[in-house]
């Protein structure tokens, strides 16, 4: 496979190009560049030979791009414009970075919700979301701050306590208006249940929840089965069944009415979320500060305590 130099003119030939496509004039290009006319014209002439095809119409006063030189100026243009803009984020000093990650529940259905003050609260800093339900991902070295869904003992890192878990049984308040018998848990055996199918063990399902729950053993009624929670409550929300609802990640969805809990009762478990960081990565001023703020946040977050 031959490498971009063998395949690529030099970047000089495409500047050039770029500024004469773009002003329609070897001259105005020479006056932008600080470079003389004939210099212009030369580079011109050698990317042309290079790529073995006319750029060009020339005339006595005047250039025009042929056709050819019209496709080649539209990837010439973007592929300068976007080394311009890599170049200038790598280059720009004092940039803070501050990379995020946590599994695709915990940043599509707490994070997002606050991301809007997240960046207004550090504007002059860039952020990276990693959002995957791998975990190595959240232990990756690029990774400033990860919350990670576990029993919290990582060596390594140091996990500071982000909220515990505590599932219970969401569905829509008409898919409750219509199945009055989900008021207790023995109602669950005739209702559609939307089960999570998680290749974490510690994330729960409904056959373990019922069990936790002392139920009655469920007679093996419909399922839906999905690989991510956040399209399990869509589904809830939808009026589809009924799914199991982590607290935190749904009390939006119960206080605004969207989600209710047709029972009461409640399974808690060993695992939970864990704010973590690299014990040896050294100190971020910034990445201290967006931690502080994400426990803070999770502070002043309203639980929801009411029945549907």
């Amino acid at each position: 496979m031959l490498s971009y130099r063998q395949q690529l003119p030099p970047l000089d030939l495409l500047v050039s190009f770029e500024a004469a496509a773009r002003l329609g004039s070897f001259t105005r290009a020479a006056n932008e560049l600080n470079v003389t006319q004939s210099a212009v014209s030369q580079q011109i002439r050698a990317l042309e030979r290079h790529l073995g095809s006319r750029l060009f119409q020339r005339s006595h006063k005047s250039v025009r791009l042929l056709p050819e030189g019209v496709e080649f100026q539209q990837s010439v243009s973007a592929a300068l414009a976007h080394l311009a803009g890599a170049s200038r984020r790598v280059a720009a000093p004092g940039v803070d970075r501050v990379t995020i990650a946590a599994d695709q529940s915990f940043i599509a259905m707490w994070l997002m919700p606050r991301l809007s003050r997240l960046l207004a609260a550090w504007p002059d800093t860039d952020f990276r979301i990693v959002a995957s339900d791998r975990r190595d991902d959240s232990f990756a070295e690029a990774v400033d701050l990860a919350v990670v869904h576990g029993e919290g003992q990582w060596p390594g890192y140091e996990c500071r306590h982000f909220f515990g878990d505590e599932i219970f049984p969401v569905c829509a308040p008409t898919y409750a208006q219509d199945h009055p018998e989900l008021c207790a848990v023995g109602g669950l055996s005739s209702a559609f249940l939307l089960d999570l199918e998680y290749e974490q063990w510690n994330w729960m399902n409904w056959s373990i929840w019922l069990t936790e729950a002392n139920a009655a053993v469920y007679d093996g009624g419909r399922r839906l089965l999905m690989n991510s929670y956040p399209l399990v409550i869509e589904a809830a929300r939808d009026g589809l069944g009924v799914g199991l609802g982590w607290r935190h990640l749904v009390d939006a969805d119960l206080n605004t009415g969207r989600l209710v809990r047709p029972m009461p009762e409640i399974v808690t478990t060993h695992s939970s979320y864990w704010l973590t960081r690299r014990t040896n990565s050294g100190r971020n001023g910034v990445g201290d500060q967006v931690c502080e703020w994400l426990l803070a946040e999770r502070d002043e977050h309203v639980l929801f305590d009411g029945q549907g």
